[in-house]
């Protein structure tokens, strides 16, 4: 009989004092006098690694959001998914207190050389012995294209044309160097073989790059690939690149229908599914009893900032949620802006609840509160009913939210054998194609 299958799990983390649920920087247990200590960092990937998360990744911007109301003021005065620190800063930090856990940066293939992200990349799988892994964006906003000196951002499509020649440009220099390169022979005076280290010499339509690479091959070869696609040509990234998949839909059934696309378009390309978990986001609040778990949502809901959630959704859709009500208005021609998941995320949530599209944006996202058991049958739901392959799980209140699942929530879910008890492999690629 073969094992049974089990579910991976990815923490949302965000180098700042909140993540995807509003407002929770609020709340009394929130930590926030050590944001800019070393020990935050390496506290929480302990944590992690003790739940035997997979992996963890940082959500990354490159800008302080100005869509709402032309101005910054609420999504920063607010505290809205603000990144305060470079995560690439952070990361190495956290790979020093751990031997499995995952380590997922944040890069744009639309501003920065494919050169310079191999070389981080590569360093970190190197420091981290094979756990690196990159959230690879294309970035859907202007302001950032313009806090990199553009003034705005090529087309959808180009920008996705441009990050695959990103990854072939990488792949080529990470593959640039044999793993025997390396002699460090002090007698014979031989540091490396030259003849065992190649040149790059990628040349696509945008993107070039000679070598070799200056960092020797690292355990994984490439870092293990994340993305979020789901426009046509998204999906169409991912289903070639990635091996995680961050999703946000709103129901099970949503789920479904999006796993079900990415196996197609990945039998089309003849690369196998299983190279490719499929990831929905879920936040929870744990409580020990039902009525313990209602009353703490009830209080994270009520500290929500209402102008907050409004700032941080016109963020998401990339539009001026003061100035629209209809998801028609969210296309402005001629612009090449916009996050399809997210706005699909609120076509969702409205259709879903029976509300308009003004109430959807306006409401925070929903939390799924419970007992450690409750919380584990949705999540066995979704999982053995082939809507995903696992869970993305942003923090409420960090870092209460991944002290109390993985205390409570975890030891059900490995009950129940649906999440290993310990790492089988080495790497994160390893992990994540043998959950345990």
């Amino acid at each position: 009989m073969p094992p049974r299958r089990k579910m991976n799990i990815v923490a949302y983390l965000k180098a700042g004092p909140s993540a995807s649920y509003p407002s929770t920087w609020r709340h009394p247990s929130a930590s926030l006098d050590d944001l800019f200590e070393p020990e935050r960092w390496e506290n929480i990937a302990k944590t992690m690694e003790a739940a035997r998360f997979d992996a963890c990744f940082f959500a990354d911007g490159l800008g302080i959001p100005d869509l709402y109301k032309g101005s910054y003021d609420d999504y920063l005065g607010r505290g809205g998914q603000l990144s305060l620190m470079d995560p690439m800063t952070l990361l190495p930090l956290m790979a020093r207190v751990t031997k499995h856990l995952g380590l997922g940066a944040t890069l744009s293939t639309s501003f920065m050389p494919a050169y310079i992200i191999a070389r981080y990349l590569g360093s970190l799988d190197l420091m981290s012995k094979g756990r690196a892994a990159w959230n690879v964006v294309t970035t859907a906003r202007d302001f950032e294209a313009q806090n990199c000196g553009l003034a705005g951002l090529p087309p959808k499509d180009q920008r996705y044309d441009m990050a695959d020649e990103v990854m072939e440009a990488c792949d080529a220099l990470w593959n640039g160097w044999d793993e025997d390169a390396l002699v460090l022979d002090k007698a014979g005076g031989v540091f490396a073989d030259p003849a065992k280290v190649r040149y790059a010499n990628y040349q696509g339509r945008y993107v070039s790059t000679r070598g070799p690479l200056s960092i020797p091959r690292t355990p994984q070869v490439r870092p293990a690939i994340m993305q979020a696609g789901s426009s046509p040509r998204g999906r169409a990234f991912a289903a070639r690149w990635a091996e995680m998949l961050f999703s946000t839909p709103a129901t099970k059934a949503d789920s479904l229908a999006f796993r079900t696309d990415m196996h197609a378009r990945m039998d089309a390309i003849g690369r196998p599914s299983q190279e490719c978990a499929v990831l929905p986001s879920f936040t929870v609040v744990v409580g020990e009893t039902e009525s313990i778990a209602r009353e703490k949502a009830a209080y994270l809901e009520s500290l929500v900032d209402p102008e907050l959630v409004i700032a941080s959704s016109s963020w998401s859709v990339v539009a001026d949620l003061s100035k629209i009500d209809t998801p028609e208005g969210l296309d402005t021609p001629g612009s090449n802006q916009g996050v399809q998941g997210h706005r699909d995320r609120m076509m969702q949530v409205a259709k879903a609840k029976n509300i308009s599209f003004a109430e959807a944006v306006r409401r925070p996202r929903g939390l799924l509160a419970g007992t450690p058991a409750m919380i584990a049958d949705v999540m066995e739901d979704w999982f053995t009913s082939g809507a995903c392959d696992g869970f993305i799980l942003p923090p409420t209140v960090f870092p209460t939210t991944f002290e109390e699942f993985g205390r409570m929530v975890v030891p059900e879910l490995q009950r129940r054998g649906l999440f290993r008890t310990e790492y089988a492999g080495k790497t994160l690629r390893e992990n994540l194609r043998n959950p345990g």
